[in-house]
């Protein structure tokens, strides 16, 4: 078991869905040799219901989530309809997702131009925190804050930006993927983060792609994340619009130092992302496809398949993709390790087991991913919820999931 002292063997009771002791007497159900790590938390991951459900909805987000291990997400304010901006479509949320859930799902807020006087009520009501973007969002609904209206904002609860300064984003001069990187360079990234350092609301970057990025959030005293396709890939594997997501995936340069910020602590925690689309929509050239990568099934076993590679253990993934996104959404009171007192939540992995990646055998919406056809290390026997199976190695059970606030 991976436990908040280290990996060894151990042996976890539970009550009505907690843990309560943590020994190492027989068990009832022994597991072997498998690893247990506490069940995953994704903190980025867009469901798009209700509005956009045929992009993905509540019932396969968290379908694909419990089958890549994960037991909590929390879901993003848009791409939603409406997004997720007052209490009203808050409420049309957890109405959508309510029976359908396989795991526990939690809810960020969103901010836009006009939107400041709702925040006080949704941090009511429960929301993680809040999102924006500082440049084009992709979606009408959901514009643009200026960095300057940022500065009045004055949040106890955490700030999540879309980090690239607009003013150095331009449309692709082409439709090649070279034409895509050279339209959202480095410097927007690693400009628009300086200046979140400025801001009096506690702030945390999104999908961190570069070096200079992850160095730009640790010079801030910010906090920060990045993603498993900026971890597993880089341009040269790029091959068409569905590896689009933005920021884009850059190169190994770029790979190998989100790897040291990770374990420097730079950069806290590896989340997702999942933003799905019907295949229609990454159709066509990087100038025009739609911009996001569906992975919320898949981020345990490529982060694992890059981590041996470069050496690092169960332990830190156990925090990168479980303690760390809890922490962050303010769910660790139950969620993100195995201890006394904490939810029941499980994934049950075979680390040195490896898998080719299927689009048609994951249970997103959509088959299309750009870890079509690559070998994976790491197979998922078993995910919990507490205490309850909740994936057995090939079937989802549905309508576990329950809806959290933040304390």
């Amino acid at each position: 078991m991976v436990l908040p002292d280290g990996v060894r063997p151990a042996t976890v009771r539970h009550e009505e869905g907690s843990i309560v002791s943590i020994g190492e007497e027989p068990a009832d159900d022994d597991l072997g040799d498998l690893v247990v790590l506490p069940g995953l938390v994704d903190s980025h991951v867009h469901v798009n219901e209700p509005g956009r459900t045929e992009w993905e909805g509540f019932a396969s987000a968290t379908r694909a989530a419990a089958a890549g291990g994960t037991t909590t997400i929390v879901d993003m304010p848009l791409n939603s309809i409406p997004p997720t901006v007052d209490v009203d479509a808050l409420r049309l949320k957890r109405e959508a997702a309510e029976g359908a859930i396989s795991v526990d799902v939690a809810f960020w807020g969103g901010i836009i131009p006009g939107s400041e006087g709702e925040v006080e009520g949704l941090v009511s009501a429960g929301v993680c925190g809040f999102k924006v973007f500082l440049t084009d969002s992709g979606v009408p609904e959901c514009p643009a804050m200026d960095l300057d209206d940022l500065e009045g904002l004055r949040l106890d609860v955490p700030l999540l930006v879309h980090a690239e300064a607009d003013h150095l984003i331009r449309p692709p001069e082409g439709g090649s993927y070279p034409d895509y990187l050279r339209s959202r360079p480095v410097e927007a990234e690693t400009i628009a983060i300086e200046g979140l350092a400025m801001l009096d609301s506690p702030v945390h970057v999104l999908h961190v792609s570069s070096g200079p990025g992850a160095d730009a959030v640790a010079a801030g005293g910010l906090s920060g994340e990045t993603c498993p396709h900026y971890l597993t890939f880089t341009d040269a594997d790029v091959t068409g619009p569905e590896f689009k997501c933005a920021p884009p995936i850059r190169s190994v340069e770029h790979r190998e130092a989100l790897w040291q910020a990770l374990s420097s602590g730079a950069l806290q925690m590896v989340v997702s992302d999942h933003s799905p689309a019907p295949p229609g929509l990454k159709r066509g050239d990087f100038s025009t496809a739609w911009g996001g990568i569906a992975s919320v099934q898949l981020r345990l076993q490529a982060t694992w398949t890059g981590a041996v590679e470069r050496g690092i253990g169960v332990e830190d993934l156990a925090e990168w993709l479980a303690l760390a996104p809890a922490r962050l959404a303010g769910i660790d009171e139950r969620k993100g390790s195995i201890e006394i007192g904490k939810d029941a939540d499980f994934v049950v992995f075979e680390p040195d087991d490896r898998f080719v990646v299927s689009g048609p055998d994951l249970h997103h919406r959509h088959p299309l991913t750009p870890y079509e056809g690559r070998r994976l290390r790491g197979r998922i026997r078993e995910t919990r919820l507490r205490g309850e199976v909740v994936f057995d190695g090939d079937n989802v059970t549905v309508g576990r999931g329950r809806m959290l606030a933040r304390k």
